[in-house]
């Protein structure tokens, strides 16, 4: 059947028959449910294919439309009952805006028309349960402001999500610290400016990732009490609409909903917002630095120094079957650099005008939900990736070998230096490399000829100890030892 309706033309062609210069039609009431009904995912984070690769169920539903409407319904539930407890309405106008709230079934379309043409949806949520509490409806909203409510509901959401946040770094850092246990010797290539540096170790790599993951949850229990308050301030956020019991409400609102009290109204003072962003910012950040370090030696030039879990057909090619790809890595490095464009869309909403903004408020309707979501999203690959993660110490010695000793050079040095002198003893062992690179040989070979360097080291033997990279570590080991020291102390520090 052809489509008959403005608006299901328009799906049809995807706009695409729509004049540039013109919006697409307007719908009216018949043709609202078919918007509903026939709305299909347009971005990654919704997408039936992609949205369990950017996301996950769990943090999508803490942003659904359900969720918010009903994070709405508790603030008004919350401040009418605060309000019946002070005395500003009636008790019996509180129960019945409860009970409202029980029956209440959202007629959607109706919402969407409504909200749609007020531009805020709180107003017409408020039409709808006030009809669902009948006669103590008359007392719904008392005081509130649409900002009040929205703004409450959006610190419910943050909490929902920052738990789950919290939870996920809880589970990466367990996971990280067993890794940097079980690889605390574990000698691979440190590498500087994607040159072999000095030796390091596996364990040693995977405890500074574990160190950012400790700060993070740190950051996450401090920043708790300055973004989880409510929000109930009136129209200009002087509670003038409530005369001298203003915050007696505003404390009794807050506390049926287990918020803190604000010190002061924050329409327009946005920093608690933006600091959860900016929050996610920091975690999804490293976790961007984990995967680069993981895809990199993933590579084949890396030999596979450690490899994404296995699972049949993950990562493969259509054309190369040889292939075993880095997908985690990938999406984590994509939903990664989503975040941090969604930090800056989070600072540019805190230039806010006046006492009530003209717009940088609704840019916070796009970046908390993306940014919650895409971080979810982020966390869940990571620790499925860490949690299966493939290591091959062979690979790593055997990369570790790939300059003859050369990596130990400054090892070298510095045993020398008390016998030759600092200068000196630089200057012999970089003659010595020089000579190991023109002629293919390894360092300890081109030592072993040079007399006052074996003797300096106390014999071949010596020279062979030196240039071992296992024997070069610094303190690597102990660093590890350290940071899960701390940890079971529970400073959570390095």
């Amino acid at each position: 059947m052809a489509p008959s309706s403005p608006v299901e033309v328009a799906f049809s062609r995807g706009w695409q028959g729509a004049s540039k210069a013109a919006p697409p039609p307007a719908a009216t009431d018949a043709e609202t449910p078919a918007i509903r009904d026939r709305t299909v995912p347009s971005t990654p984070i919704e997408s039936l294919l992609f949205r369990d690769m950017f996301g996950t169920p769990e943090m999508r539903a803490v942003f659904s439309d359900e969720a918010v409407i009903g994070r709405y319904v508790e603030a008004e539930v919350a401040l009418a009952r605060a309000q019946a407890r002070l005395g500003v309405i009636p008790p019996a106008a509180a129960a019945g805006i409860a009970a409202g709230a029980q029956s209440l079934a959202i007629d959607w379309p109706r919402l969407q028309r409504e909200t749609e043409n007020v531009g805020y949806p709180i107003l017409p949520l408020v039409h709808q349960l006030s009809e669902a509490a009948g006669e103590a409806g008359r007392f719904l909203h008392w005081g509130a402001t649409t900002q009040d409510i929205m703004d409450t509901a959006s610190v419910l959401q943050l909490r929902a999500a920052l738990d789950i946040v919290g939870r996920d770094i809880g589970v990466l850092r367990g996971i990280l610290a067993d890794l940097a246990l079980r690889y605390r010797d574990t000698p691979m290539a440190g590498r500087t400016h994607l040159q072999q540096a000095l030796p390091i170790t596996f364990g040693y790599k995977v405890a500074i990732w574990l160190s950012m993951f400790d700060r993070h949850a740190e950051r996450l229990e401090q920043l708790r009490p300055r973004v989880l308050v409510g929000q109930f301030a009136g129209a200009a956020g002087t509670l003038a609409s409530i005369g001298q019991a203003g915050l007696e409400v505003q404390a009794g609102f807050c506390e049926e909903l287990g918020l803190g009290q604000p010190a002061m109204t924050w329409h327009v003072a946005r920093d608690g917002i933006a600091e959860a962003v900016s929050f996610l910012g920091l975690v999804t950040g490293s976790l961007a630095k984990l995967a680069t370090d993981i895809m990199l030696m993933m590579s084949t030039e890396f030999g596979g120094e450690v490899q994404e879990p296995f699972v049949k057909g993950r990562g493969a090619s259509s054309t190369m079957p040889q292939k075993r790809n880095p997908i985690s890595c990938e999406l984590i490095l994509a939903g990664t650099a989503a975040v941090r464009q969604q930090v800056g869309l989070i600072l540019q909403g805190m230039v806010q005008d006046f006492e009530r903004a003209t717009g940088p408020w609704h840019l916070e309707w796009v970046a908390v939900p993306e940014s919650f979501i895409l971080a979810g999203g982020c966390l869940r690959q990571a620790i499925g990736m860490l949690g299966g993660l493939v290591v091959d110490p062979a690979r790593m010695r055997t990369n570790l070998d790939l300059t003859g000793g050369l990596v130990v050079a400054e090892a070298v040095m510095m045993a020398a230096a008390p016998a030759l002198g600092r200068q000196h003893a630089h200057d012999v062992v970089y003659d010595a490399c020089r000579a190991a690179i023109t002629s293919g040989r390894r360092l300890a070979e081109v030592l072993a000829g040079m007399p006052e360097v074996v003797a300096a080291l106390g014999g071949v033997d010596g020279v062979e100890r030196h240039c071992d990279p296992a024997n070069y570590l610094g303190l690597a080991p102990q660093m590890v030892d350290r940071l899960l020291a701390s940890r079971q102390a529970g400073t959570g520090q390095s």
